[in-house]
Protein backbone atom coordinates (compact mmCIF):
# COMPACT_ATOMS: atom_id res chain seq x y z
CA UNK A 1 0.00 0.00 0.00
CA UNK A 2 1.35 3.49 -1.21
CA UNK A 3 0.97 6.92 1.19
CA UNK A 4 1.44 10.00 -0.06
CA UNK A 5 4.44 11.73 1.65
CA UNK A 6 2.20 14.08 3.85
CA UNK A 7 -0.36 11.73 4.65
CA UNK A 8 2.09 9.41 5.86
CA UNK A 9 3.41 12.28 8.09
CA UNK A 10 0.10 12.88 9.36
CA UNK A 11 0.05 9.07 10.38
CA UNK A 12 2.89 9.44 12.22
CA UNK A 13 1.76 12.65 13.77
CA UNK A 14 -1.75 10.99 14.67
CA UNK A 15 -3.48 13.50 12.50
CA UNK A 16 -3.96 10.92 10.34
CA UNK A 17 -6.03 7.34 11.54
CA UNK A 18 -7.99 6.14 8.03
CA UNK A 19 -7.11 5.58 4.67
CA UNK A 20 -9.93 4.85 1.84
CA UNK A 21 -9.03 2.56 -1.69
CA UNK A 22 -11.28 1.53 -4.50
CA UNK A 23 -9.85 -1.55 -5.08
CA UNK A 24 -10.74 -5.26 -6.92
CA UNK A 25 -9.94 -6.96 -3.56
CA UNK A 26 -8.40 -5.93 -0.07
CA UNK A 27 -4.32 -5.23 -0.64
CA UNK A 28 -3.81 -5.73 2.76
CA UNK A 29 -5.22 -7.05 6.22
CA UNK A 30 -4.90 -6.03 9.75
CA UNK A 31 -1.53 -6.34 11.27
CA UNK A 32 -0.07 -5.36 7.91
CA UNK A 33 2.98 -2.69 8.05
CA UNK A 34 4.63 -1.15 5.59
CA UNK A 35 7.66 1.21 4.96
CA UNK A 36 6.40 5.07 4.17
CA UNK A 37 8.56 7.98 4.21
CA UNK A 38 7.70 8.82 8.03
CA UNK A 39 8.20 5.60 9.15
CA UNK A 40 6.49 2.08 9.41
CA UNK A 41 2.71 2.02 9.52
CA UNK A 42 0.76 -0.54 10.70
CA UNK A 43 -2.69 -1.84 9.46
CA UNK A 44 -5.13 -2.21 12.34
CA UNK A 45 -8.65 -2.49 10.60
CA UNK A 46 -10.12 -3.36 7.20
CA UNK A 47 -13.93 -2.63 6.55
CA UNK A 48 -16.09 -2.18 3.27
CA UNK A 49 -17.83 0.71 3.09
CA UNK A 50 -20.50 2.72 1.42
CA UNK A 51 -18.93 5.83 -0.42
CA UNK A 52 -22.77 7.42 -0.20
CA UNK A 53 -22.29 7.40 3.55
CA UNK A 54 -19.17 9.11 3.97
CA UNK A 55 -18.48 12.21 5.98
CA UNK A 56 -16.79 15.16 6.48
CA UNK A 57 -14.85 13.54 9.80
CA UNK A 58 -13.71 10.38 7.87
CA UNK A 59 -12.46 13.05 5.14
CA UNK A 60 -10.42 14.62 7.91
CA UNK A 61 -9.14 11.27 9.19
CA UNK A 62 -7.85 10.60 5.63
CA UNK A 63 -6.35 13.84 5.88
CA UNK A 64 -8.68 15.63 3.48
CA UNK A 65 -10.85 18.61 3.64
CA UNK A 66 -14.26 17.14 3.25
CA UNK A 67 -16.24 14.09 2.07
CA UNK A 68 -16.69 16.05 -1.39
CA UNK A 69 -12.42 15.60 -2.23
CA UNK A 70 -12.68 12.40 -0.82
CA UNK A 71 -15.42 10.92 -2.82
CA UNK A 72 -13.52 12.28 -5.97
CA UNK A 73 -10.32 10.62 -5.40
CA UNK A 74 -12.71 7.37 -4.83
CA UNK A 75 -14.51 8.52 -8.22
CA UNK A 76 -14.15 4.99 -10.41
CA UNK A 77 -13.05 7.27 -13.12
CA UNK A 78 -10.21 8.88 -11.43
CA UNK A 79 -8.85 5.62 -9.94
CA UNK A 80 -8.52 4.09 -13.31
CA UNK A 81 -6.87 7.17 -15.02
CA UNK A 82 -4.07 6.57 -11.76
CA UNK A 83 -4.24 2.73 -12.37
CA UNK A 84 -3.05 3.48 -15.99
CA UNK A 85 -0.22 5.83 -15.44
CA UNK A 86 3.31 5.48 -15.80
CA UNK A 87 3.33 4.95 -11.98
CA UNK A 88 1.92 1.55 -12.61
CA UNK A 89 4.05 0.40 -15.85
CA UNK A 90 1.53 2.03 -18.25
CA UNK A 91 1.42 4.70 -21.09
CA UNK A 92 -1.44 7.21 -20.27
CA UNK A 93 -4.06 7.30 -23.22
CA UNK A 94 -3.00 10.87 -25.24
CA UNK A 95 -6.10 11.35 -26.89
CA UNK A 96 -9.39 11.09 -24.43
CA UNK A 97 -11.42 10.07 -27.43
CA UNK A 98 -9.82 6.68 -27.82
CA UNK A 99 -10.80 3.85 -25.63
CA UNK A 100 -8.28 2.78 -23.16
CA UNK A 101 -8.10 -1.11 -23.40
CA UNK A 102 -5.16 -1.31 -20.62
CA UNK A 103 -7.81 0.48 -17.85
CA UNK A 104 -9.80 -1.65 -16.17
CA UNK A 105 -13.36 -0.94 -15.28
CA UNK A 106 -13.16 0.12 -11.85
CA UNK A 107 -17.05 0.99 -11.53
CA UNK A 108 -18.20 -2.00 -9.50
CA UNK A 109 -14.70 -2.35 -7.07
CA UNK A 110 -15.61 -1.51 -3.56
CA UNK A 111 -14.46 1.02 -1.37
CA UNK A 112 -12.53 -0.15 1.65
CA UNK A 113 -11.78 1.47 4.99
CA UNK A 114 -8.37 1.29 6.23
CA UNK A 115 -7.15 2.15 9.51
CA UNK A 116 -3.62 2.93 10.53
CA UNK A 117 -1.60 3.50 13.01
CA UNK A 118 2.41 4.29 13.44
CA UNK A 119 4.39 1.31 14.27
CA UNK A 120 8.19 3.20 14.37
CA UNK A 121 10.96 4.46 12.64
CA UNK A 122 12.08 2.66 9.19
CA UNK A 123 14.60 0.00 10.84
CA UNK A 124 17.10 1.36 7.59
CA UNK A 125 17.33 5.01 8.77
CA UNK A 126 19.53 3.58 11.46
CA UNK A 127 21.41 1.22 8.75
CA UNK A 128 21.93 4.00 6.96
CA UNK A 129 23.63 5.91 9.62
CA UNK A 130 25.79 3.11 10.24
CA UNK A 131 29.00 3.73 8.43
CA UNK A 132 31.71 2.03 10.69
CA UNK A 133 31.87 -0.94 8.13
CA UNK A 134 34.53 -4.04 9.51
CA UNK A 135 35.83 -5.98 6.11
CA UNK A 136 33.01 -8.52 6.77
CA UNK A 137 30.15 -5.83 6.77
CA UNK A 138 32.01 -4.63 3.29
CA UNK A 139 32.24 -8.75 1.91
CA UNK A 140 28.91 -9.14 3.35
CA UNK A 141 27.28 -5.81 1.37
CA UNK A 142 29.47 -7.09 -1.68
CA UNK A 143 28.11 -11.07 -1.93
CA UNK A 144 24.71 -9.08 -1.95
CA UNK A 145 24.59 -7.07 -4.73
CA UNK A 146 26.58 -9.60 -6.54
CA UNK A 147 23.32 -11.76 -5.78
CA UNK A 148 21.32 -8.81 -6.97
CA UNK A 149 23.32 -8.47 -10.39
CA UNK A 150 22.79 -12.04 -10.83
CA UNK A 151 19.53 -12.01 -10.60
CA UNK A 152 18.90 -8.84 -12.86
CA UNK A 153 17.35 -9.85 -16.27
CA UNK A 154 19.07 -6.38 -17.55
CA UNK A 155 22.40 -7.39 -16.61
CA UNK A 156 24.76 -6.37 -13.53
CA UNK A 157 23.74 -2.59 -12.03
CA UNK A 158 24.83 -1.99 -8.54
CA UNK A 159 27.86 -0.72 -9.24
CA UNK A 160 27.08 1.66 -11.86
CA UNK A 161 23.50 2.83 -10.27
CA UNK A 162 25.94 3.86 -6.79
CA UNK A 163 28.19 5.91 -8.86
CA UNK A 164 25.68 7.85 -10.81
CA UNK A 165 24.20 8.53 -7.26
CA UNK A 166 27.38 9.73 -6.02
CA UNK A 167 28.59 11.72 -8.42
CA UNK A 168 24.91 13.40 -9.45
CA UNK A 169 23.35 13.55 -5.63
CA UNK A 170 19.63 15.37 -6.25
CA UNK A 171 19.26 14.68 -9.40
CA UNK A 172 16.10 13.27 -11.09
CA UNK A 173 15.35 9.82 -11.38
CA UNK A 174 14.88 10.48 -14.85
CA UNK A 175 17.91 12.06 -15.70
CA UNK A 176 20.26 9.17 -14.11
CA UNK A 177 17.93 6.68 -15.88
CA UNK A 178 18.47 8.26 -18.88
CA UNK A 179 22.38 8.35 -18.05
CA UNK A 180 22.45 4.44 -17.93
CA UNK A 181 20.10 4.16 -21.14
CA UNK A 182 17.61 2.59 -18.49
CA UNK A 183 14.08 3.69 -18.12
CA UNK A 184 12.91 5.86 -15.09
CA UNK A 185 10.43 3.05 -13.02
CA UNK A 186 13.11 -0.07 -13.78
CA UNK A 187 16.15 2.16 -12.26
CA UNK A 188 13.71 3.38 -9.20
CA UNK A 189 13.16 0.11 -8.44
CA UNK A 190 16.44 -0.87 -8.61
CA UNK A 191 17.73 2.12 -6.33
CA UNK A 192 15.11 1.03 -3.69
CA UNK A 193 16.94 -2.34 -3.44
CA UNK A 194 19.89 -0.24 -2.40
CA UNK A 195 18.36 1.78 -0.32
CA UNK A 196 16.65 -1.51 1.44
CA UNK A 197 20.57 -2.36 2.33
CA UNK A 198 21.40 1.06 3.92
CA UNK A 199 23.45 2.47 1.34
CA UNK A 200 21.25 5.40 -0.30
CA UNK A 201 18.95 7.81 0.97
CA UNK A 202 16.12 9.46 -1.08
CA UNK A 203 15.03 13.23 -0.95
CA UNK A 204 12.28 15.31 -2.60
CA UNK A 205 14.34 15.28 -5.47
CA UNK A 206 16.71 12.49 -6.65
CA UNK A 207 18.76 10.57 -4.07
CA UNK A 208 22.27 10.47 -2.22
CA UNK A 209 24.79 7.57 -1.01
CA UNK A 210 23.96 7.27 2.72
CA UNK A 211 27.10 7.41 5.24
CA UNK A 212 27.27 3.63 5.07
CA UNK A 213 26.97 3.89 1.96
CA UNK A 214 29.87 6.76 0.99
CA UNK A 215 31.94 3.90 3.73
CA UNK A 216 31.64 1.25 1.67
CA UNK A 217 32.01 2.65 -1.98
CA UNK A 218 35.35 3.65 -0.36
CA UNK A 219 36.43 0.44 0.49
CA UNK A 220 34.41 -1.97 -1.50
CA UNK A 221 36.63 -3.50 -4.68
CA UNK A 222 33.72 -4.01 -6.86
CA UNK A 223 33.39 -1.90 -10.25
Amino acid sequence: MLLPPKVATGVADGSVTLAFRRWQRADVRPGSRFRTPAGVVEVTSVDVVDPGALTDADAHAAGLPDAAALLRLLDPQAVARRRRTARYGRTPVADATVADTTAPDTTGWPVYRVGLAWSGPDPREALRDDADLTDADVATIDARLDRLDRASSHGPWTAATLDVIRRRPHVRAPDLAAELGRERDPFKLDVRKLKGLGLTQSFDVGYALSPRGEAYVSRTDRH
